[in-house]
């Protein structure tokens, strides 16, 4: 990864970078609960809103822990993860928009998402 260029950017970098670490943890946790809640034997809905919430819940943790990594990573690897991220956050939002009593959960997966596109748009 190329270092940030000046005192400034650096600053820009690690506070944009521990709120994306910060939004994941968050996300995560909450994925976790709200699919702890869907009925595992439900309808095909149910169950797809159970599935997307835990791997939502799986893809941010993960994220997180490489946000949280000291060592050098390499730009286009974290790039893709923290997309893939923000891609998973933006589709759970959207099952869980649909299912009674989600809508904060669906709202804690956008903040997520704009958490990491900030650090996307950052490291462009």
């Amino acid at each position: 990864m190329t270092p940030p260029t000046s005192q400034q950017q650096l600053y820009r970098f690690l506070e944009d970078r521990f709120t994306c670490a910060q939004a994941c943890t968050e996300c995560a946790r909450t994925c976790a609960v709200r699919a702890s809640l869907v009925e595992p034997d439900g309808t095909e809905r149910q169950e797809r809103v159970r599935r997307l919430g835990i791997m939502c819940a799986e893809v941010c943790d993960a994220t997180c822990r490489v946000l949280c990594e000291e060592n050098r990573q390499d730009e286009e690897a974290l790039r893709v993860r923290v997309e893939w991220c923000r891609s998973v956050c933006l589709e759970c939002a959207q099952a869980f928009d649909a299912h009674p009593g989600a809508g904060p959960a669906a709202a804690v997966c956008r903040v997520c998402a704009d958490a990491c596109a900030g650090f996307l748009e950052m490291l462009s």
